[in-house]
């Protein structure tokens, strides 16, 4: 089997190649972290068995984050197999920085030249380019399947040549000048060298390089402590040399690579954080109202016309409407799962609307704008990848807060990742919220969302001041142009998200959904409660009900509910549907179930509602969030992580609720005027602190010019 490794700089269409070679559907990003461990895939292709290993983007052969370590580690335990180094046609000199690292290591080269933008910056002429680096260059899109063929060929092409003893050889001069002229303070560790290098000339020089880089794990594994102080230099030979190749074969660059007019608009200092709102909530109003709410209803309707009503009549002729057989598949699957089904068309828009965001390039441009505000409360503008990715799904953006260096950052990355609004919740908001709000439910989701990010931001800031402090960390961003996103990259987006959901709801959720009924409909002594009793749920659920009593909603359905909801957030809203005996999918019928107050499930009031919303918003992550949290950043931080949830979803929806109630009972101008003096005393204590502080800390202490012009 000929094996061969992918690697290439993040944004250059490297996991786009990896999905067209392997008819996958690996997530695809304009930033990096998108890949975080190695992935193969294994194909046969003119009678020859071929495996490619897609590794990490990486800048250069120096492990500066995990993602990069997990590539470099690879790259050097795996340096006999054939190289397929990707590089972006519209960026091809910065590029080409990773591929003379490649070449000082002396692997064998297959140079990959993407056409991402079809706008060209500059024309180059690649037969020259590949005589003078000694490479074989392949021009291909990396999304037209036919690339497949190309770099087949010329895998096999370049296998035979190895075959039968052709060794790499490239013509780096600047290599050996920088070697030359630093031999006196390489000499010293020649026999170190050697011993390591197992007198392969090549491996030698490319040692020698990464001491003169201060890299920290060839030193480390030669036992070498010395500082070189080379790094600077190395990198203006490896630029100066690109200068020389790019001016004898590119024409002169007519404008820079991601540069757009539009900047000055999205990175404004005054503009972008309310543009990136007003986006925000106008992808929310077509998701949650609009468009999404028309789809959803309609689905709806179809799956209580043709499915729902036909199955219920069938059954009920066949074992009598008090079997419970009946209320089975009447609760648990038709109106339990039904429920969550009909907001397939508002998760599908969801996703839709991220991913185009993202394809745009404009997400890339929302974490630098956020890079100095995150970097206050101890994270960085990587950390932006994460919480975004977690209004999709908390479970799959938890694994991307992997790839930063700092340790600290990727335990409150990790940790505050499920303060964001997945779209396992919205369901929620959307029925119990629009139950007391209708229009205007729209201004409550938005708040939950904008409440989530608030309370992480708030959460960073503690822990960096107190048990997590930060270090310093590089964020390295290339801003991709912005794009149109294609009619193939769309439907692609809404498949995948379409069948995960339908997944999930078609397995996990229908079998809680069954343990929930199962549950509820028998007694401790496994008696059905038809015959009369007290249901398990029930049961356990009036014993905890009164710890919830003071957030306004102290009943056993939806405190049973809350339970349910560990597994998997949908389920609350499905348990909702059972425990008040919805019989079908119908949304309206579950908002019009809980305002009554002989249902299981019963809010009283506007504020009550708010505070359970805002509760499940912050309390315990799911069961497969909570497993990866495990995995990723140890079980001490993720009980510690799980334990300030519940503590802070308790004190926000108790605060919530008694505000709530306050302005319901004594009226909004009444509370609102005591709410203002409370905040004026609280500030005018701050404010007076403050100056007694800073004049306790003065620097001048006696000698202080203020203090001497006060007392004259």
């Amino acid at each position: 089997m000929i094996q061969a490794n992918l690697v290439g700089n993040p944004n250059t269409g490297k996991t786009t190649l990896y999905n067209t070679l392997s008819h996958s559907h690996e997530h695809v990003g304009n930033w990096h972290g998108v890949t975080v461990e190695e992935k193969t895939i294994s194909y046969k292709y003119k009678n020859s068995d071929i495996a490619i290993t897609d590794l990490p983007g990486i800048y250069s052969l120096s492990a500066l984050s995990f993602e990069e370590k997990v590539a470099t580690d690879f790259i050097f335990s795996h340096n006999k197999r054939i190289f397929i180094n990707i590089c972006d046609a519209s960026n091809l000199q910065r590029n080409l920085y990773l591929t003379l690292s490649l070449m000082e290591l002396n692997v064998p080269i297959i140079l990959i030249v993407n056409q991402i933008d079809k706008r060209k910056i500059c024309n180059i002429d690649y037969e020259g380019l590949s005589k003078a680096l000694n490479v074989k260059i392949v021009y291909i899109s990396a999304s037209d399947k036919s690339c497949k063929q190309k770099i087949s060929d010329a895998i096999i092409e370049l296998d035979g040549q190895l075959s039968s003893g052709f060794l790499s050889h490239y013509n780096l001069d600047y290599k050996d000048k920088l070697i030359r002229e630093n031999s006196s303070k390489l000499s010293k560790f020649d026999k170190k060298i050697k011993e390591k290098a197992k007198n392969n000339s090549n491996l030698e020089d490319f040692i020698k390089i990464k001491l003169l880089e201060d890299d920290g794990d060839v030193k480390k594994k030669l036992d070498i402590a010395e500082d070189f102080n080379g790094a600077k230099q190395v990198a203006q030979a490896r630029y100066d040399f690109i200068d020389l190749l790019m001016s004898k074969f590119s024409s002169k660059r007519e404008r820079v690579y991601g540069h757009s007019a539009l900047d000055k608009i999205f990175l404004n200092k005054f503009l972008a954080l309310p543009i990136f709102l007003l986006l925000l909530f106008a992808c929310f109003y077509l998701t949650f109202f609009s468009l999404g709410a028309f789809l959803s209803d309609g689905l709806g309707f179809l799956l209580e016309r043709f499915i729902g009503s036909p199955i219920i009549s069938f059954l009920t002729s066949n074992f009598g409407e008090e079997s419970w057989v009946v209320s089975i598949f009447e609760n648990a699957v038709i109106g339990g799962v039904g429920s969550i089904l009909t907001f397939l068309p508002q998760v599908a828009l969801l996703f839709f609307f991220l991913s185009l965001l993202e394809d745009s390039g404009y997400l890339a441009r929302v974490a630098f704008v956020f890079e100095d505000v995150l970097g206050k409360v101890g994270l960085s503008g990587k950390s932006v990848y994460t919480l975004l990715m977690g209004f999709g799904c908390s479970t799959t953006a938890v694994l991307t807060a992997r790839n930063m260096e700092d340790k600290n950052s990727k335990i409150k990355t990790g940790l505050l990742t499920p303060y964001m609004s997945c779209s396992a919740k919205f369901p929620i908001y959307a029925v119990l919220g629009g139950a007391f709000f209708g229009a205007n439910n729209l201004f409550v989701i938005c708040g939950l969302y904008l409440l989530g990010v608030v309370i992480a931001v708030a959460l960073s800031y503690i822990l960096d001041k107190t048990l997590l402090k930060s270090k310093e960390q590089s964020f390295i961003l290339e801003f991709p142009p912005y794009r149109s996103m294609s009619i193939k990259r769309s439907l692609s987006v809404l498949w995948i998200n379409v069948k995960m959901f339908v997944s999930r709801v078609a397995t996990l959720i229908l079998a809680m959904n069954i343990v929930v009924w199962f549950m509820s409909n028998f007694t401790i002594t496994f008696k059905f409660v038809g015959n009369g009793g007290v249901s398990i749920l029930e049961t356990f659920g009036k014993i905890l009900a009164p710890i919830f009593s003071p957030l306004g909603f102290g009943n056993w359905g939806i405190v049973s509910a809350l339970i349910a909801g560990l597994v998997a957030k949908e389920i609350i809203l499905s348990s909702i549907a059972m425990f008040n005996g919805i019989e079908a999918s119908s949304v309206n019928a579950i908002q019009s179930s809980i305002i009554l107050s002989t249902s299981a499930v019963y809010i009283a009031s506007k504020s009550a509602v708010v505070s359970f919303l805002v509760f499940c918003l912050l309390y315990f992550p799911c069961v497969s969030t909570f497993s990866v949290l495990l995995k990723e950043i140890g079980k001490k931080w993720t009980f510690i992580g799980v334990l300030i949830e519940f503590i802070v979803a308790y004190l926000t929806a108790f605060i919530i609720y008694t505000i709530g109630r306050c302005f319901e009972v004594f009226g909004f101008v009444r509370v609102f005027v005591l709410l203002l003096a409370i905040v004026l005393i609280i500030l005018s204590v701050f404010v007076i602190y403050r100056k007694i502080k800073n004049r306790k800390t003065c620097p001048y202490e006696s000698n202080c010019r203020g203090c001497k012009r006060g007392r004259k």
